[in-house]
């Protein structure tokens, strides 16, 4: 995943720059990057932010970075952002998405000589075979024209150039694009909504699929592209990647959360004592729970976070793993004898939630019961990275199906994706025991859909029901 902020300003935009993709670390954990324009070109720095948070690594850049426009990005992936030379002149840029195809349009390329500089762990940096794609046209609208066309997943672009910044949102809008704006005219461009409120900027206008923008100190906001009529923005923004703060599609994230364990909460008939959400993303859904049912909410363990922040965590999952247990601190008065119900945003490969039950009933818990806020991933996103699987049998209900009938066939899958239906009652079994939870519950896929409270058509649901 990844996020990114842009500024272009009449005074310097460094300041509201820094902050503003400062508050997108959330988004990411491996780089981070901003490039400004000056009066001797496009001046840039990235950081690897794995063990340190983007603040630090950055304060000394803010200080000598000086110009009117700029743009940044936390990164999960390859450095960015990165600075290009081409016939369009030079220009940095920045990119959220995922790119299924990247072999096919690397092979492409490269029998028309183009050439691949910026590696990262071995592989061609995706920004800059973006870029790559962008420089097959003669100007930069019809390359990014290019991009939305080319690409098979989802990629929304942000291109700084010493006129102005260009922002092109994914084909299908499944990530976001806003635009703030504040009272002098200044103007900033963001994947978080939340991220330009404490600097002043208002929300001015949310990007539509596919539509393409430039914004400069002349004109304010031009469209350049007209967005498209389909949509299909990620229903996973608002259960998981958001941050409580965030809206999309004029909807909140903590909203949709809370919505979520109302759900949940209507259907179930198991009475715990007491309800909890896994840090952090499951407290909203768990708080929806208890209101809609009436058991109170309590923090029966917290999460340690001084010396832990989520910018530490290693990519290799065991380690991961390891780290997600260290932080968690019980809170043995809440836990000892108690029937405890656990909240989270979703079950992906389900070693975190069997490592916190046991945990829980390690320190006195006589029954761990889990709900999910959505419904069992069945497949692996192509558009996001959401999830750093490397196979899609790393999935929990994968390997169920898997197990309960010898093959993961698209018709076999189609069976499991009703919540009334035999299979997936028998998949939700298999992984209640695999799991060692006492019951467990998946929001059902249509309770979802009205809980992020816009038109159905609109969602991206693949990861659950492989609708494209």
């Amino acid at each position: 995943m990844g996020g990114f902020f842009g500024v272009v300003s009449k005074n310097d935009c460094v300041f509201d720059l820094f902050f503003g993709v400062d508050y997108h670390s959330h988004l990411g954990t491996r780089r981070g990057g901003m490039a400004v324009v000056t009066p001797n070109g496009i001046s840039r720095a990235i950081h690897n932010i794995e063990n340190s948070p983007f603040r630090t690594k950055f304060e000394k850049d803010v200080l000598e970075m000086k110009g009117n426009m700029g743009i940044g990005c936390i990164s999960d992936y390859d450095p960015q952002p990165l600075i290009i030379r081409s016939h369009h002149g030079t220009y940095a840029i920045t990119c959220v998405g995922k790119v299924n195809n990247s072999e096919d349009i690397i092979e492409k390329f490269l029998a028309n000589n183009s050439h691949f500089l910026e590696m990262s762990g071995g592989d061609i940096n995706i920004t800059e075979l973006i870029a790559s794609v962008i420089n097959q046209k003669k100007n930069l609208i019809e390359g990014l024209q290019y991009v939305q066309e080319i690409v098979d997943g989802s990629m929304t672009v942000c291109l700084l150039t010493n006129k102005g910044i260009y922002v092109s949102r994914d084909r299908y809008g499944r990530t976001p694009a806003v635009i703030g704006k504040k009272e002098n005219g200044d103007l900033c461009v963001t994947f978080e909504s939340f991220a330009f409120l404490n600097l002043g900027y208002e929300q001015y206008k949310e990007l539509g699929p596919g539509e393409i923008v430039v914004l400069d100190n002349d004109n304010g906001v031009t469209t350049l592209v007209e967005p498209g009529k389909k949509m299909r923005i990620c229903s996973f923004l608002w259960i998981y990647y958001g941050y409580p703060s965030a809206s999309y599609e004029g909807v909140s994230v903590e909203k949709v959360r809370c919505n979520c364990g109302k759900y949940i909460a209507k259907r179930d008939t198991v009475r715990p004592d007491s309800i909890a959400g896994i840090p952090d993303s499951g407290i909203a859904h768990a708080v929806g729970y208890s209101n809609e049912s009436g058991v109170p909410f309590q923090r029966p363990f917290v999460k340690y976070t001084p010396t832990w922040p989520r910018s530490f965590m290693p990519t290799i999952q065991e380690k991961r793993n390891l780290i997600a247990h260290m932080k968690l601190i019980p809170i043995h008065d809440l836990i000892e004898g108690k029937r405890l119900m656990l909240i989270d945003d979703s079950i992906v490969r389900g070693t975190q939630m069997r490592e916190t039950t046991e945990f829980l009933y390690k320190s006195g818990a006589k029954e761990v019961h889990v709900r999910s806020a959505c419904p069992p991933l069945l497949y692996g996103c192509k558009y996001l990275n959401f999830s750093r699987s490397t196979s899609e049998m790393e999935l929990i209900a994968r390997r169920a199906v898997m197990f309960l009938e010898g093959n993961c066939e698209p018709e076999t899958l189609k069976k499991y994706h009703n919540p009334d239906s035999q299979e997936y009652a028998n998949m939700v079994e298999y992984i209640r025991k695999e799991l060692h939870f006492t019951s467990l519950q998946f929001n059902r896929l249509d309770d979802l859909k009205e809980a992020c409270e816009i038109d159905p058509e609109k969602l991206c649901t693949y990861c659950w029901d492989g609708r494209e």
